[in-house]
């Protein structure tokens, strides 16, 4: 049985890859920003309801003890395609621990979970369309044979009147990405829109992770 979960997760990541061209179609309209590429949502999105779901991801409210890895601090704005601010949008963000491992059921990995590492956050834009939220550095996994998933984070993006954004956030200069299919699947400028430059402050690397909404047409 857990074999067959196995194959199931593959395969679902594998069909992922395919959908990518479509996704990014979709997210394509005029303006004198570009929309941020779409990227797709993968097999691990959250399933089961938790109640610390704030901006971060570090700790576990209840538990004293703090996610293992490499702190960071992802921060940054969602705009419009003129270049304007959206308040409120809400930012829904999800990733692997440290480990590489997804508090999923659909995860059936070897890999540790991590009882102190929150896995999820929703966080919402304030009126200059800013957003912050503090995590670990996710680990690599493998995928399927020889594809190792680099180091990335899910974000599902909305605010009434713009398109939903689905993609996904890569650390620049990690050589896995060079070999993964759904960073990959994007043409080479779009890729270079969803890499993230970190720099060490402290004890914290801290990254600027800008998004760009499309607008929905009015009918």
């Amino acid at each position: 049985m857990k074999q067959n979960k196995l194959v199931s997760r593959r395969a679902v990541i594998k069909a992922s890859a395919g959908a990518a061209a479509g996704a990014i179609a979709a997210n394509s309209v005029a303006g004198s920003l570009s929309p941020t590429p779409a990227n797709p949502e993968g097999p691990f999105y959250p399933i089961h309801e938790q109640t610390d779901r704030d901006a971060d991801l570090t700790r576990v409210a209840g538990r004293d003890g703090r996610a293992q890895g490499e702190v960071v601090r992802v921060s940054g704005r969602v705009l419009d395609e003129s270049g304007e601010p959206i308040a409120n949008a809400v930012v829904d963000i999800w990733q692997a621990n440290a480990a590489g491992r997804y508090d999923h059921e659909g995860d059936t990995s070897d890999s540790p979970k991590d009882p102190n590492f929150q896995g999820w956050a929703i966080v919402k834009t304030d009126a200059d369309g800013r957003y912050s939220f503090t995590t670990i550095k996710p680990g690599a996994y493998t995928a399927m044979g020889d594809w190792v998933r680099p180091p990335h984070i899910h974000y599902k993006v909305s605010r009434r009147g713009y398109h939903e954004l689905i993609t996904q956030m890569y650390w620049d200069g990690d050589p896995l990405n060079d070999k993964d299919e759904l960073f990959l699947s994007l043409p080479e400028a779009e890729r270079e829109r969803l890499l993230v430059g970190f720099e060490t402050s402290g004890e914290v690397s801290e990254g600027t992770f800008d998004i760009v909404l499309s607008a929905v047409s009015a009918a």
